[in-house]
């Protein structure tokens, strides 16, 4: 399937329009999946170095 297949399938199981569907950025799965650390944020660490600006 390409991506303009899946696109054009989004949009008829969604109703919205193909170049809508495109611009959401709908990817193929693939059964390799990419395991990512999990993005945060340390508040704490993030609070000391702005109080040390104003010191």
């Amino acid at each position: 399937m390409t991506q303009s297949d899946l696109d054009r399938a989004v949009a008829a199981a969604t109703g919205e329009s193909v170049s809508t569907i495109s611009r959401r950025g709908f990817v193929l799965l693939t059964p390799d999946l990419v395991e990512r650390d999990p993005l945060v944020v340390d508040w704490d660490a993030l609070e000391i170095d702005r109080v040390a600006l104003f010191e």
